[in-house]
């Protein structure tokens, strides 16, 4: 699909500078431009690319002053990084913008679907499912039983969203991501053998919620599983039964959270942490990668290491455990004399 640099200052509501039909058909980085892509300059260290590259159209600041002759196309606009940010976020529509039903894909009885819906090939969607408007389903999802799917919400390919799971509005969900499968509940006999705890719970997933490629979010044992509004989580991130996330909370991939826990709104969690059962982590935590969290945690505290202490103790801890040997030898030497 090709845009011209008046459209594009159309859409931006910025000024063409050179040639309004200059056309792109791609995107690059300004010191990778090629002709025909677009390309943006919002950073002054990279001031020097814009005489040298071979990009059709860049987006520059009004505030930019050339100082020698440049053959790319610009449109100016008041904020250049913002702007192509817009201008991404507009393709990225252009490019999902799909809808029909493919064949061949099994639609069961009492499904109700609102307009615009995308459904790929060799989708199946179970009994008594409700989706809404403009809602984008790739190729080889799996919709169980009595799902309920909000208006704008798009499931890449090979999604699995087990029966009675409810997902909201304006959500993201990325290829391998299994929603509702049984949470981990076993109870052992006096022999030491373990019997299944039938998980007859579901999840809740609310409005404007991104999830990451093969993440996993297991179904309450009764009740939900919670994920909030606006709640972002990375690839690979195991969501244990019972488990609630608060709003606006984001965490990085190869988490693990076990099952009953509470996390509270607008937290921060990197990547590899693990978060021991039955806990609450309260508003605003900030957790350090590769963190074992075995206790609550209280609101706006940093934490760090396995098992976690405050992020502060925790550094001038490393301090001296990187001083250990030689702490060792002094303290042998001390005992000599």
């Amino acid at each position: 699909m090709k845009f011209t640099a008046e459209q594009i200052a159309g859409i931006l509501g910025g000024d063409v500078e050179g040639n309004p039909e200059a056309e792109v058909f791609k995107l690059s980085k300004i010191e990778e431009g090629s002709e025909g892509s677009l390309t943006f300059l919002a950073n002054p260290k990279y001031n020097h690319y814009i005489y040298s590259t071979q990009a059709s159209v860049a987006i520059v600041n009004k505030t930019f002053i050339a100082e020698s002759e440049i053959n790319t196309t610009l449109i100016r606009v008041d904020d250049a990084y913002k702007s192509f940010s817009t201008l991404l976020e507009y393709y990225n529509q252009v490019k999902l913008s799909k809808s029909g039903i493919e064949q061949p894909s099994v639609i069961s009885e009492n499904v109700v679907y609102g307009e615009q819906l995308y459904l790929g090939s060799f989708c199946y969607i179970g009994k008594n499912v409700t989706i809404g408007e403009n809602v984008k389903i790739y190729p080889n999802c799996f919709i169980g039983d009595n799902v309920v799917i909000g208006d704008n919400t798009i499931l890449f390919a090979g999604v699995r969203v087990y029966s009675e799971t409810e997902i909201g509005k304006n959500c993201l969900i990325h290829s391998g991501t299994v929603l509702g499968s049984d949470g981990f509940g076993f109870t052992p006999n006096e022999e030491g053998v373990y019997s299944k705890v039938p998980q007859i719970g579901n999840v809740i997933i609310e409005d404007n919620v991104d999830i990451g490629a093969n993440t996993t979010i297991d179904r309450a044992t009764l009740g939900s599983t919670i994920i909030r509004k606006g709640v972002k989580l990375d690839n690979q991130i195991q969501i244990a039964h019972n488990v609630e996330i608060g709003e606006n909370t984001v965490i990085a991939s190869q988490t693990g959270v076990a099952g009953s826990t509470k996390i509270g709104k607008n937290c921060m969690i990197g990547g590899q942490v693990g978060i021991a059962g039955h806990l609450t982590i309260g508003n605003g935590v900030r957790i350090q990668a590769q963190t074992g969290v075995g206790r609550s945690v209280v609101d706006g505290e940093k934490i760090q290491g396995s098992p976690a202490l405050s992020y502060g103790d925790f550094n001038k801890s490393y301090v001296h455990f990187k001083n250990l040997p030689k702490i060792v030898s002094d303290l042998e030497e001390i005992k000599k004399q």
